[in-house]
């Protein structure tokens, strides 16, 4: 298949097996648990340690309607509002439906929820939610529980890992169906560690984007790998504009950079207020739900006072809870906080919005399928229509756990070929008509994190994205400029590979934004401040053309369209599914 792959060194070593799942958060371990149940020969590839994934740092928890008197209807409603709009319905009612019961199979691998002196679970609430239905563990470190239960299990299983890796391409035949994944093992003592899992089933659990911005909650590694290496592939993305910056992240100075510290939207939901320097409350009267209303509803007011009031930030106030309940339901909070000086028991701690969760991603029915045959994507990697233009508080693990169900049932339910063993290949080289793309340096990602940050951050605009789009197709050249002339400024390797997959999915998030005229959820245009549901209740859809330009299309309605595979023979077939209708990303809207 005709398509596009990093520069790197062909791989030196090989391993076969029947699926390889690519991250270790609750998506990826729950999909291979599943598929090496059911006597698959399954292989985790993850780019830290297993016990590393992105899940681990999830502060609030699962949401799910396991409280008496809740319902999936009521949870269905609440996800639907603060999607504002844009969620796919069929999608969040199979969420939401599914939901309980994942979570009850979760706890029966292990995972062990805060409970009640009766021993129910304890449920707390989160912004958006009308009901408490959020399932929490350690107080504050859900995920943390939810990665040592998955990763026990994992162990316990006995399955094969890779660690340390960051997967490079996928591996396609002639007829465009996947083959595996090339990927680069870090640390192991060898100049290069390139290798390759040969398997007809690939399913992305890599996690988010958030260092596509100078300052995110998301760790170091989420450098939007697995939504890279989707469109290089062939695959469409979709809703890559809605970016939610998390309103309440510790603000930690104006030109604090990388992993900041977030303060979960749990405290809220025990009863803290947002405040000004004054101790005003300022969410009164913005939204019914007060400081608990959807987190793009209180992002915009946070950031809407800092510019009225000439504030680098606001306040959370929480000093009511006392020293006892700060130490037993936020006790990874209140370290996170005293580490930089603030003591939440007798302060108000300084918070403003930072980078946190991609909404969109690589687009997926609702059994994981992606538009590129035997490619999978599940949790924030993926988009499957369940988030809308803005994820409603903790159901994002939720998201992972059913939809990983789902994919493995998918998979285990197609052909069997015969067992996967470990054995040595030949080294793959790139199939004809493959074209690489040129690297760019390790200092590149800083440059692009400031890009996006000024351009396409909280607040955007015509002009601010024009400039953004202009900064990143420089880069681009630069890159390309370097490559051809020699001797080339940026080697393969982990920081190459990182800066390169940054400035795609940055390139691909602005050409959606610009095209979205309108502020929906968590895309806040201020030269277009209107919803405007007659021209853009609809998804954006977005391939990489064979110009290796965006292409953006868009659907009919918020539901999506069936996933159609592209024809690789055809160079033409750039309307990936049914359903969509194309033009190139700065054409003018269709009356």
């Amino acid at each position: 298949m005709t398509g596009i792959r990093l520069t790197a060194p062909a791989p030196g070593w090989a391993i076969d097996a029947d699926v390889v799942v690519v991250g270790s958060g609750v998506a990826g371990l729950t999909t291979a648990l599943r598929c090496a149940a059911a006597g698959l020969a399954t292989v985790v590839v993850t780019k830290a340690r297993l016990d590393d994934g992105s899940t681990r740092w999830a502060q609030g928890g699962i949401a799910a309607a396991l409280g008496e008197g809740d319902t999936p209807e009521q949870h269905l409603d609440d996800t639907l509002v603060a999607g504002a709009g844009l969620c796919d319905e069929t999608a969040v009612r199979t969420l939401v439906t599914e939901g309980p019961d994942a979570v009850r199979r979760l706890i029966g691998t292990g995972a062990h929820f805060d409970t009640t002196d009766t021993g129910a679970i304890a449920l707390t609430r989160e912004g958006g939610h009308h009901r408490r239905r959020i399932a929490h563990a350690g107080g504050d470190a859900t995920g943390a529980e939810i990665s040592r239960a998955l990763v026990g299990a994992v162990r316990s299983a006995a399955l094969r890992t890779i660690e340390n890796a960051l997967v490079l391409d996928l591996l396609t035949d002639a007829e465009g169906r996947t083959e595996g994944v090339t990927l680069h093992v870090m640390g192991e003592g060898q100049h290069d560690g390139v290798g390759a899992v040969h398997a007809p089933a690939v399913v992305l659990a890599t996690g988010g984007m958030g260092q596509v911005f100078s300052a995110t909650t998301n760790p170091p590694v989420s450098t939007g790998d697995g939504v890279a290496l989707a469109l290089r592939a062939g695959a469409e993305v979709s809703d890559l504009e809605f970016v939610q910056f998390h309103p309440t992240v510790l603000f930690l100075g104006a030109d604090s950079e990388g992993q900041q510290p977030l303060v979960s939207e749990a405290v809220r939901g025990e009863g803290a207020h947002l405040v000004d320097a004054s101790g005003t409350r300022f969410m009164l009267g913005q939204h019914e739900l007060a400081e608990l209303a959807p987190r793009d509803i209180v992002a915009k007011a946070i950031t809407r006072q800092m510019h009225l009031q000439g504030t680098e930030h606001m306040y959370l106030d929480a000093r009511h809870f006392g020293a006892a309940m700060w130490e037993q339901r936020f006790p990874t909070i209140l370290a996170a906080c005293r580490a930089h000086g603030i003591d939440p028991v007798t302060q108000p701690v300084p918070v403003a919005p930072a980078a946190h969760y991609a909404s969109g991603g690589v687009r997926t029915d609702l059994r994981g399928r992606t538009t590129v045959p035997g490619l999978y994507a599940c949790g924030e990697v993926a988009c499957t229509g369940v988030h809308g233009a803005n994820r409603l508080a903790s159901n994002s693990l939720l998201e992972g756990l059913v939809f990983a169900e789902r994919i493995a049932a998918d998979i285990v339910a197609g052909p069997r070929a015969d067992p996967g063993t470990a054995s040595v290949r030949p080294p793959v080289v790139n199939p004809a008509g493959t074209h690489t793309v040129p690297l760019l340096t390790a200092e590149s990602r800083t440059a692009i994190q400031r890009i996006m940050t000024r351009g396409a951050g909280v607040i955007r605009s015509a002009g601010s994205l024009a400039t953004a789009a202009e900064e990143l197709e420089a880069l681009q050249r630069a890159a390309a400029a370097a490559d051809e002339d020699g001797p080339k400024d940026a080697v393969p390797g982990v920081e190459a590979w990182e800066a390169t997959n940054l400035l795609l999915v940055s390139r691909v998030l602005v050409a959606a934004a610009r095209e979205r005229e309108e502020t929906r959820g968590c895309h806040w245009r201020e030269d277009r401040p209107d919803r405007d549901d007659a021209a853009w209740r609809r998804h954006l859809v977005v391939r990489i053309a064979p110009d290796r330009q965006p292409f953006v299309s868009s659907t009919d309605s918020a539901a999506f369209p069936p996933v159609r595979p592209r024809d690789p023979a055809d160079p033409t077939d750039t309307a990936l599914s049914a359903g969509l209708r194309n033009r190139p990303a700065d054409a003018p809207e269709e009356p």
